[in-house]
């Protein structure tokens, strides 16, 4: 009997059945590989990376741009510049005389004398409480009010003295006693010049030592500057703008320098005469320049004074009430009244 031959169903069939799988596998992998070098077509090795490019970068861009985040990190970052530039403007700028809701109220005089004004009848102390009832009447829709010691430290004479100047300083020690009054009281302190024949700026320099400190400020009065054949009295001095600009250019650099609050240059004027060349007066870095109105009388002759010289382009404006010379006192409802805005008012 033949035997049966040995095909697909024994142990050779197995293997030949395994080479002809190995095979098919063998044609198909290379045909993909062929397929996958062929222009235009992606494979699945190309695929990866792109997804990865593409989603990645998207996430974190998600994370980083959150909007609430991404607005308080701004807001932090902007209030954090503007504190740092706040601290390092100069204090001029962060400490202004006048605010928008604050205003300076003056009693005027010298020290020991009350021919002058009201401020020197009696002492510093004295006069503040009288002065803080009137500042106060003033206070309307709460509204700031500032109480201010103008004090004549340069007094005009009526003879040449030892330097032939007409005029006179006050001595030391009673404008320190003023000074340290105001700064108790949280009040501020005008020098204020009649300078006879000598120069505003002459003068000015004599009371540095008294202007470095933060409360004192610095007023000029053209009624009392002479010419060089002038006296004192007899006549209505008069001032130039170029020795206001000389004046307010020296006070400016001293704020500066010192790093000083903002100042208050007040002129005084009740006379187009006085200050001719008024628009010729140039603002200053560290000043607050007040044109102070002097005139006096009746209400009405006060505001025709008023109208006639204000300069408000330039100034501030300031307003003079004379307790003895004024006919019909005007109140403070009357003064809030007055156009442009009096921002400074001073008692004589």
């Amino acid at each position: 009997m033949t035997p049966r031959a040995r095909g697909v169903d024994g142990p050779t069939g197995a293997f030949l059945a395994y080479l002809t799988i190995l095979a098919v596998v063998l044609v198909a992998f290379g045909a993909r590989l062929s397929d996958a070098r062929e222009p235009g077509t992606t494979t699945a090795a190309d695929v990866v990376p792109q997804v990865a490019v593409s989603v990645v970068p998207s996430v974190v861009g998600a994370v980083a741009t959150d909007p609430a985040e991404t607005t308080g990190a701004q807001r932090e970052r902007t209030e954090g510049r503007r504190a740092e530039q706040a601290e390092r403007a100069p204090r001029w700028q962060r400490e202004p005389v006048f605010t928008p809701r604050r205003m300076l109220v003056a009693y005027y005089g010298t020290a020991g004398s009350g021919a002058l004004g009201v401020l020197g009848e009696g002492t510093p102390e004295r006069a503040h409480r009288r002065l803080a009832r009137a500042a106060a009447a003033f206070e309307r829709g709460g509204q700031e009010v500032q109480p201010v010691y103008e004090l004549i430290v340069t007094v005009a004479d009526a003879h040449p003295g030892r330097d032939g100047d007409y005029n006179h300083d006050i001595a030391r020690a009673d404008v320190a006693r003023y000074l340290a009054a105001a700064r108790r009281q949280g009040a501020r302190v005008v020098l204020d010049l009649q300078t006879g024949r000598a120069d505003f700026g002459d003068v000015a320099r004599r009371w540095e030592w008294a202007l470095r400190r933060p409360h004192v400020d610095l007023a000029l009065d053209p009624e009392w500057r002479m010419g060089p054949r002038e006296v004192p009295g007899q006549v209505v001095g008069a001032v130039r703008a170029a020795e206001v600009n000389r004046v307010s250019d020296w006070l400016s650099a001293l704020v500066v320098r010192h790093d000083l609050p903002e100042k208050l240059l007040v002129v005084h004027q009740f006379r187009t005469t006085m200050l001719p060349d008024i628009e010729k007066i140039r603002d200053r870095d560290g000043l607050a320049l007040v044109q102070h109105v002097d005139g006096f009388g009746t209400p009405g002759q006060k505001r025709a004074t008023f109208d006639a010289v204000a300069h408000p382009r330039t100034f501030r404006m300031g307003f003079k009430l004379f307790y003895d010379e004024d006919v019909r006192l005007m109140g403070p409802r009357a003064v809030h009244a007055i156009d442009p805005r009096v921002r400074f008012v001073s008692y004589q």
